[in-house]
């Protein structure tokens, strides 16, 4: 879907309140969210999802896919969670925590991270970097091997070194490059993390409370899904439907079944 809007209607003011949200002129060319918005099957979920995913303009990044989409999108949490494990396993994707919240995890294709990280390695050449050899080290002997969402300093300098001599330097390029980010709570262990990602996560959580209150303004705290998958936000990069569907996941909407259509409804606390 398109990109959000960052113009403002300046001096003038918004006749009604549900209105806040501009309401997107293109059609979408996949399926609609109400069309769907469940799946029998994870991979099915996460292909769907995947080009689903929306243009995000002045940002490098590669499609993912939140844990609490899939949890929205497929019934049983438990073959989710089994069938994640599995193809994390079989590396044909990758997991990765998020700063947005405990609960946050985002999916990404290894095919599409891999091409993410050529994109870094390609501007750090084009910039003139020094140690730019750590991102085959790390691309050869780190992600092939180490399948978790974290790893230990030790562990990641030990796998490093299969490909030559690591210096602290190499490790500062792989955090600068949006590689690895060191925990707060232990400044020993890193997260993996997807580069790039920063300003998307910002929107992210933007975007989660500007759909709760468009929601939240209505008098029943409800609306229509396909009325509501029309509206453009203004905060998030991210589209309606990528937020609609985290929100189902993670428990803050619900959904309803009526003659009209599915009605997307604000969960009670």
């Amino acid at each position: 879907m398109e990109n959000y809007r960052s113009e403002s209607a300046k001096g003038k003011k918004r006749p009604r309140e549900e209105d806040d949200i501009a309401e997107t002129s293109d059609i979408d060319q996949i399926l609609s969210l109400e069309k769907s918005l469940t799946f029998s099957d994870t991979m099915v979920a996460l292909r769907i999802m995947r080009a689903q995913f929306p243009h995000i303009d002045k940002v490098s990044i590669q499609p993912f896919i939140l844990r609490s989409q899939l949890y929205s999108s497929v019934k049983d949490r438990t073959q989710v969670d089994r069938e994640l494990e599995s193809l994390k396993r079989e590396k044909v994707l990758r997991i990765f925590k998020l700063s947005t919240g405990q609960d946050d995890h985002a999916i990404v294709f290894s095919d599409d991270y891999l091409n993410q990280i050529e994109r870094v390695v390609k501007r750090s050449e084009e910039k003139k970097l020094a140690n730019v050899e750590v991102f085959e080290w790390f691309k050869t002997h780190v992600i092939d091997f180490k399948l978790e969402p974290s790893i230990e300093h030790q562990e990641l300098c030990t796998l490093l070194s299969l490909g030559g001599k690591v210096k602290d330097d190499h490790i500062s390029v792989l955090i600068n490059a949006g590689l690895l980010i060191r925990q707060l709570i232990d400044p020993n262990m890193y997260w993996f993390t997807i580069p790039n990602i920063g300003s998307v996560l910002k929107g992210l959580s933007q975007g989660r409370k500007e759909v709760l209150s468009l929601l939240n303004r209505r008098r029943y705290k409800e609306m229509m899904l396909a009325s509501l998958e029309k509206k453009r936000l203004r905060l998030s990069p991210l589209d309606m439907r990528f937020h609609v569907r985290d929100l189902i996941g993670s428990g803050h909407l619900k959904t309803v079944q009526t003659p009209t259509g599915l009605v997307v409804q604000v969960s009670k606390d």
